[in-house]
C-alpha cells in the first residue's frame, strides 16, 4: 500500500503552528532564566547553607527529580485550584517548568560548585577577597565553565519537554499541531513536521550555547 503524502492543507494553518512555535520558545525562555535563578540559589544554599536550608532544598530537588513532570504539571493546573490557587494554562506551564528545571539545575551547579578546590577559595581569601568576591570570581565562574555542557543540555531537554503542556491545553507548538490534525486528518504529514520543527529547534539551541560558551568561557 502506497501512502501519498499531502502537506497542503497542514501548510495553510502555518499561522497556527507559528503561534504554537512563539509560544514553545517563550515557554523555554523564561523557564530557562527561571530553572537557572533558582539552581543557582539552591545549589549555594545547598553546598555553603546551615542544616536547616540544605535539607527542605535536598527534599525538593528528590520530590521533583522522582516525579513525574506531567504529574507536577496537573498538580498545579488541576491540584491547586482547590486549595484557593488557580492559574491559567501558560501560567501554570511556566511554573511547573521552572519548578522542575530548577531542582535539576541544582544538582548539576552543587556538583560545579564542590568541584572547585578548597586550595583555590583560600588562595582567593588570601587576597582580601570579601566572601561574595570569592563566591562570584573564585568559585561561580571556573564552576560555570564546568557545568556548562550539562547545563546547557538540560535547557536543551527542557525546551523538547514543553510539549507535556498541550495536556492543559496550553497553545504551545504540539497543541495546535494536534489541533490541524484534528481539522485535516493527515495525522503523519502533522507530526512530521511537528518533529522536524523540534529538532530544528533543539540544533539551533545547541548552536547558541555552543558560541555562548566560545564567547564567555573559552576565550578568557
Amino acid at each position: 500500500m502506497t501512502y501519498s503524502f499531502q502537506f497542503r492543507d497542514v501548510f495553510a494553518a502555518w499561522e497556527f503552528l507559528l503561534d504554537g512555535l512563539v509560544l514553545t520558545l517563550e515557554l523555554s525562555l523564561v523557564t530557562m532564566v527561571a530553572g537557572l535563578v533558582i539552581g543557582l540559589a539552591g545549589a549555594a544554599g545547598r553546598v555553603y547553607g546551615p542544616a536547616w536550608i540544605r535539607r527542605p532544598i535536598a527534599v525538593y530537588v528528590e520530590t521533583i527529580r522522582n516525579t513525574p513532570l506531567i504529574v507536577q504539571l496537573f498538580l498545579i493546573f488541576f491540584g491547586l485550584p482547590s486549595a484557593g490557587l488557580k492559574f491559567d494554562a501558560n501560567t501554570a506551564a511556566f511554573i511547573a517548568l521552572s519548578i522542575n528545571l530548577g531542582a535539576y539545575s541544582i544538582e548539576i551547579i552543587r556538583a560545579g560548585l564542590e568541584a572547585i578546590p578548597r586550595s583555590q577559595i583560600e588562595a582567593g581569601q588570601s587576597l582580601g577577597l570579601s566572601g561574595l568576591q570569592v563566591f562570584r570570581h573564585v568559585i561561580v565562574f571556573p564552576a560555570l565553565k564546568l557545568m556548562y555542557p550539562a547545563l546547557a543540555s538540560q535547557f536543551v531537554l527542557l525546551m523538547l519537554a514543553t510539549s507535556v503542556v498541550s495536556q492543559i491545553s496550553a497553545q504551545d507548538l504540539f497543541h495546535m499541531a494536534s489541533i490541524i490534525q484534528s481539522r485535516t486528518f493527515r495525522d503523519f504529514e502533522v507530526y512530521i513536521l511537528v518533529a522536524a520543527a523540534y529538532l530544528a529547534l533543539a540544533m539551533i539551541f545547541r548552536l547558541l550555547f555552543a558560541g555562548l560558551y566560545q564567547l564567555v568561557f573559552a576565550r578568557r
